[in-house]
């Protein structure tokens, strides 16, 4: 199969996400908009006249040499990754770096290893285990382990960070299985705790609603993000992200606002392509927490998710941390609570299209760093 790789337009590229089960909604074409800091385009790979595969590429600029960018395709690109990937990375970086690309990086949707719900918990119970990955795992993708042989041995360069997040898109995420399952067997696959917050929820009279109340949620964010010390992001940015992937698809994203006797006491963000249905970001109140909006708000997105012929809903990043001591546990406990599985994928890897601008980046990024922590 000879391939080639150019731009294509923005109705081409939604054109080709409508026709695939899953594209992640990183890899849509407004999704360069929400991402106003990054040049965007839209890049298609033909096989003769047919178009057969698709991306959304984010290019970032080099400090002070700007003819050259860092050609970034997060969770993507939607190719076929089953055979020979050469076929289709080689015209990419023929593309990308004659249009002054200094490196590629990207993120094949391709799992390696899951581990079941059980799984997790015996393991985060198992004082002589501290990693996700020394558990055998449910399954092992074969797919996954040869895309993860054939970028390695092309010259694409691994970029995990050891804890599962780093700048760019998490390894390991925490996905529920929806395809030929009912309300009550996701239910029964909830732990105990998972079960009684969300029938407690319901008994202390818990509303929530599919709304578009963003300054609302934007203050509740905001609240969360001064309690749990993150960094949030500016209301603009989610006003851009609702309108953006509104207009693409009324149903691309939905606001779910958790409300007891008047009060708002959690909200989340939902975003779904196809089949695959991701909690994108969530905020919760510190009063009223007994009432527990949030299991609230994260039932109403399953069950939603399910109604609309979702095969998983994804509840996106986790390190591969087992350590109690360890304080990012808490991160997978609650998540484990809902009885999914915990996937690791390929992961994110570099291309060096031009090495010595792709090494002056990597200094530049280590000094940024050195300097942010230096000022902590």
């Amino acid at each position: 199969m000879s391939l080639t790789v150019g731009p294509i337009s923005t109705a081409e590229h939604l054109a080709f996400v409508q026709t695939q089960r899953s594209v992640s909604f990183l890899q849509t074409p407004e999704w360069g908009r929400v991402k106003t800091e990054w040049r965007s385009e839209s890049l298609g790979w033909y096989d003769g006249r047919q178009l057969v595969g698709a991306g959304l590429v984010l290019h970032r600029p080099v400090p002070r040499l700007e003819r050259f960018t860092l050609a970034y395709l997060p969770q993507g690109p939607a190719i076929d990754w089953t055979g020979e990937i050469d076929a289709w990375l080689d015209p990419l970086a023929a593309y990308l770096k004659a249009h002054g690309a200094f490196a590629i990086r990207l993120g094949p949707p391709v799992r390696t290893n899951t581990w079941s719900a059980a799984q997790v918990k015996e393991g985060i119970a198992d004082l002589g285990i501290k990693r996700l990955t020394e558990l055998p795992s449910q399954q092992a993708d074969p797919i996954g382990a040869r895309v993860t042989s054939q970028l390695r041995d092309a010259g694409w360069l691994p970029q995990n960070p050891e804890d599962g997040f780093g700048a760019g898109q998490p390894q390991f995420t925490y996905e529920v299985p929806l395809a030929g399952r009912t309300e009550d067997d996701l239910l029964r696959g909830m732990n105990q705790l998972w079960r009684r917050n969300i029938k407690k929820a319901a008994k202390e009279g818990v509303e929530v609603t599919v709304g578009a109340d963003l300054k609302a949620f934007h203050d509740l964010y905001v609240h969360t993000a001064e309690r749990d010390h993150f960094t949030p992001r500016p209301l603009r940015y989610f006003e851009t992200m609702l309108a953006g992937m509104s207009a693409e698809d009324p149903e691309r994203i939905r606001l779910y606002l958790a409300r007891h006797q008047g009060d708002l006491v959690a909200a989340t963000i939902l975003v779904r392509v196809g089949a695959h249905a991701w909690y994108s970001y969530g905020a919760s109140s510190t009063a009223k927490r007994e009432v527990r909006g949030s299991n609230a708000c994260q039932w109403a997105m399953i069950r939603d998710s399910l109604a609309a012929g979702c095969d998983v809903y994804d509840l996106r990043g986790i390190t591969p941390t087992l350590d109690a001591d360890d304080p990012h546990v808490g991160l997978i406990q609650f998540k484990v609570g809902t009885g999914g599985q915990a996937v690791r994928y390929v992961g994110e890897w570099d291309l060096p299209l031009r090495p010595m601008v792709y090494r002056a980046f990597g200094l530049y990024l280590r000094r940024r760093e050195y300097m942010r922590r230096l000022r902590r």
